[in-house]
């Protein structure tokens, strides 16, 4: 399905250093800003009984500017993100794979009840599209790990989608389990972007794909692709557990796991490029540097 489908809200500078604004995305390239209307934080949308209506009226027949003629930020401002693992069959193998002793709680959580969901990143700490990713300067074998993000408003609603990068140091977690924060919560490691698509249909949404491109010195080293549909578990389900004993004033971003991993012959380098494609939103491009 075409990343046009549907509409798109963004967080943008019309020039460098100038301050955040709200866009709608239209005619697929360009961004109508909604500061004249009123919209000041993606809330303003997100909240609204009907987003998807409430977005349409207010960017009207506006042209807009070219995507190319704007700075694109990442799509949230004071939300917390979090992610869910061993969600694909094949993220488990892999997590099975960091280290034996991990192996028959990797194996365990993919059957169980209970999903594994864990703390990623504040808000202001996110990176956005085309800036710098980091790998971990104490950790030898760093990947990428391309991910569809559900973001949810204040109310708990699930309202639409973008791409993820959860950023990840293997070989640290594969030491000890209780290593993971480490492995996962460090500086420029977690990227969301370039917008969020304006859908909560799982029907829709499983429908699409997720692609990777990891580039480096001009030549491709690893790629891979997978469907959204082989996530095991429900939009709903996940939600749902993160919802239980929480709240989120902000609204909250859900990373669902990832079924596109290089085997343990790969690490990131600074400098290579990944770019992550989810066909139902578009493509998410950063640059890796050393943290």
């Amino acid at each position: 399905m075409s990343d046009r489908a549907h509409e798109r809200l963004c967080r943008f500078r019309p020039v460098p250093g100038a301050e955040p604004r709200i866009g709608a995305i239209v005619s697929g390239d360009r961004v109508v800003d909604l500061t004249h209307v009123g919209v000041a934080s993606l809330s303003d949308v997100l909240d609204r009984d009907d987003p998807v209506g409430h977005l349409r009226l207010l960017r009207g027949s506006e042209d807009g500017v070219a995507i190319s003629d704007v700075v694109l930020l990442p799509p949230v401002e004071h939300h917390e993100v979090w992610a869910a693992g061993v969600t694909y069959l094949r993220s488990k193998s892999a997590r099975m794979e960091e280290s034996d002793f991990s192996a028959t709680a990797y194996d365990r959580v993919y059957d169980a009840e209970r999903p594994e969901i864990f703390f990623k990143a504040l808000g202001q700490k996110v990176v956005g599209p085309d800036e710098l990713v980091g790998i971990r300067k104490d950790a030898r074998w760093n990947v990428p790990e391309p991910e569809l993000a559900l973001v949810m408003n204040a109310h708990g609603r699930f309202v639409g989608c973008t791409i993820g990068n959860d950023m990840s140091s293997r070989d640290i977690e594969g030491e000890n389990l209780l290593y993971l924060p480490q492995a996962k919560v460090y500086d420029r490691s977690c990227s969301l972007g370039p917008w969020i698509t304006l859908v909560a249909n799982e029907d829709v949404i499983r429908q699409w794909t997720v692609g990777i491109e990891i580039v480096r010195g001009g030549q491709t080293v690893f790629s891979g692709e997978t469907g959204i549909d082989q996530i095991k578990r429900t939009f709903a389900d996940l939600i749902d557990h993160l919802w239980r004993s929480q709240h989120f004033p902000h609204g909250v971003v859900l990373l669902t796991g990832t079924g596109v991993v290089p085997d343990e012959s790969f690490t990131l380098r600074a400098g290579d490029r990944v770019t992550i494609t989810i066909s139902g939103i578009g493509t998410l491009e950063n640059s890796v540097t050393v943290v």
